[in-house]
């Protein structure tokens, strides 16, 4: 139904596609997997009518096709949904679903058909089993309900062709299945679905072929026989990953006392709902719970994001009272946020201006910044974590998704961390650059830092903690110890 054949894209400096081919079956979930920076992204792009590649052709139905915009693209029945998501904060539900395609009456006139938009934006989102209501404005939701109605809006296009760009990584586990269920149906009804994900486990549960692109190439196919997470991870990145999980901290280190210590902490999204817990040093606390549990309201309160209302904090036994953010990395305590593009960078500013910005004092001198010293640090930081930059000078916008990740890390690490949250730590980042953030947490924690985790990927938060403490409805509802930790564990405490 689908082909592209040849298709190769040239940025500045870099090849991102060269002669890449890629066909898809009539009701066919076809899985795209690799790195980050491997061409996924892109290639989806040329196909969606958003970039045009320099080589190769595009084919439906046998017959060629050049899309010179999305809506050409949208005209062949072509929709995407965008690993970030493409949506209007001061738009309601309904008005984010048929954006560009809304119902109107009144002929010429063409007057807002409100009514129609909601009923159907209420049908869509029931077979997602949302409860998401389609007069809400966007910016009152949480990044798992705005990426529900992204969802939402890909599929009330009745596209031929969908292009799912990390859907679920933002999604619980029983909205997942919801998607899933979703997909099962799309492929009765003929469609055909390129499912682009890091999460393997949900490649071998949805897909009936995976193709695997490596540095812009493909690397290969598997059928359905053939998809094992192992496979895909081999022609991923050309080799085994030993040790993915670093466990535990080396033989003989021992955790040190106590860093972040909360008594009777209340946020406001859980006035009612008391928090004490222990952060120690030299350890990765991992914070478990679903979606809604009030995780990332905890990390903003002690991070000083939207201060508490009530509650002690002490830092190294010392009573800590966050009003602001500037008031936590005054301390030393730093956030990589869970929405890294909106929260943790500057995307249209350097690699550079980012990696400096929280210390710019550092880098003038009588009010002038110096830029040979800016340069220098950040080269040093894209050496230090592996960003993967032809050049510091440009925009954060154009990494992927890993080398972004790594980069909100960088602007931190020279202020000398006492304790870094990560909420989210490798959402939407492949399994090699998910291995690479797994070392740099295990090294902070040797050097003494405290690391708190949030995290929904149930084997991210077993392989990596050292502990776990599991929130339900705004508190702690338990804490385990490693050799304590299970799924099942873990789940009990969180639906408590």
């Amino acid at each position: 139904m689908l082909r592209m054949v040849g298709i190769s894209k040239q940025f500045p400096g870099v090849a991102a596609l060269d002669s890449v081919n890629l066909d898809l079956a009539r009701g066919e979930v076809l899985a795209l997997v690799g790195e980050n920076g491997a061409g996924k992204s892109t290639l989806m792009k040329i196909l969606a009518g958003i970039y045009r590649q320099d080589a190769g052709s595009i084919e439906i139905d046998g017959e060629a096709v050049a899309f010179r915009s999305p809506r050409d693209a949208s005209r062949q029945g072509i929709g995407i949904i965008h690993q970030e998501l493409e949506l209007i904060d001061t738009l309601d539900v309904a008005a984010n679903v048929f954006l560009g395609r809304e119902h109107t009456w009144g002929g010429f006139a063409r007057f807002l058909d409100s009514d129609k938009m909601v009923a159907e934006t209420e049908r869509i989102l029931g077979r997602l089993h949302s409860t998401i209501a389609p007069r809400a404005q966007l910016r009152s939701l949480s990044l798992a309900q705005r990426q529900l109605v992204e969802i939402a809006r890909a599929i009330s296009l009745g596209a031929r062709f969908l292009i799912m760009d990390e859907p679920t990584s933002s999604l619980t586990m029983a909205e997942t299945e919801s998607l899933f269920e979703v997909i099962r149906q799309l492929k009765t009804d003929g469609a055909g679905i390129i499912y682009i994900s890091h999460r393997l486990g949900e490649v071998e549960s949805i897909a009936d072929r995976v193709a695997v692109l490596r540095d812009g190439r493909n690397a290969g196919i598997l059928s359905r026989e053939e998809i094992s997470h192992d496979r895909m991870v081999q022609l991923m990145v050309g080799r085994d990953l030993d040790d993915f999980y670093i466990a535990s901290a080396p033989a003989g280190y021992e955790v040190c006392h106590a860093c972040l210590e909360l008594k009777g902490f209340r946020t406001r999204r859980y006035p009612d709902s008391e928090v004490s817990m222990t952060v120690r040093r030299g350890e990765i606390l991992g914070l478990a719970g679903l979606i809604g549990a009030g995780r990332s309201e905890l990390a903003q309160a002690i991070c000083g994001v939207d201060p508490p209302i009530t509650g002690a904090a002490f830092i190294d036994g010392q009573l800590f009272a966050p009003k602001s953010p500037r008031d936590a990395i005054d301390r030393g305590i730093y956030l990589i946020p869970e929405d890294r593009r909106r929260f943790g960078l500057i995307t249209e500013m350097s690699v550079r201006g980012n990696v400096t910005l929280p210390a710019v004092s550092r880098y003038t001198r009588v009010g002038w910044i110096r830029r040979g010293m800016e340069i220098t640090a950040a080269a040093r930081a894209a050496e230090d974590l592996r960003i993967k930059v032809p050049s510091t000078e440009i925009a954060a916008a154009s990494l992927s998704g890993g080398n972004q990740q790594k980069l909100v890390l960088a602007k931190w690490l020279a202020l000398k961390p006492k304790l870094v949250v990560f909420d989210e730590p490798t959402r939407g980042i492949d399994v090699g650059a998910k291995a690479e953030i797994y070392r740099l947490m295990r090294k902070l924690a040797t050097e003494g830092v405290a690391i708190l985790m949030i995290s929904s990927d149930m084997e991210e938060i077993m392989g990596n903690s050292d502990r776990v403490a599991v929130m339900h409805d705004g508190r702690i509802n338990g804490v385990l110890d490693r050799s304590e930790c299970s799924q099942e564990a873990i789940l009990r405490l969180a639906v408590a």
